[in-house]
């Protein structure tokens, strides 16, 4: 099966999005609910500066979208489905890592 430029390239900025703690529990609280950025900060304990350059990040890698609420912004994810992916790609590592049989992964920081 070939991999095309569009399917490399759509991976790479979800691996992107997903490489730092604070994407992933943004990416998982908005999966809960769409939030305010205030309210976002103040769930996740970060400060709103901290916040909103991992939100322009998401945005960029078309994780996220904002949506126009009058003078306020919600941010969402830009599609349901992602949200599905979120929970099938925890399921998937979750049950990988139980089963691991790399003997050197402790060591070596590989798997």
């Amino acid at each position: 099966m070939l991999t095309t430029a569009s399917d490399i390239d759509a991976l790479s900025r979800f691996g992107r999005a997903l490489a730092d703690p604070i994407r992933c529990r943004i990416l998982l609280a908005l999966r809960e609910a769409p939030a305010h950025p205030a309210a976002l900060a103040d769930q996740l304990e970060i400060s709103r500066t901290r916040l909103s350059n991992h939100l322009a990040c998401l945005r960029d890698c078309g994780i996220v979208v904002a949506v126009p609420e009058g003078r306020r912004v919600r941010y969402e994810l830009a599609d349901t489905r992602l949200g599905h992916a979120l929970d099938d790609l925890r399921g998937v590592v979750l049950a990988v890592e139980a089963d691991r049989t790399c003997v050197d992964a402790d060591e070596k920081g590989c798997c």
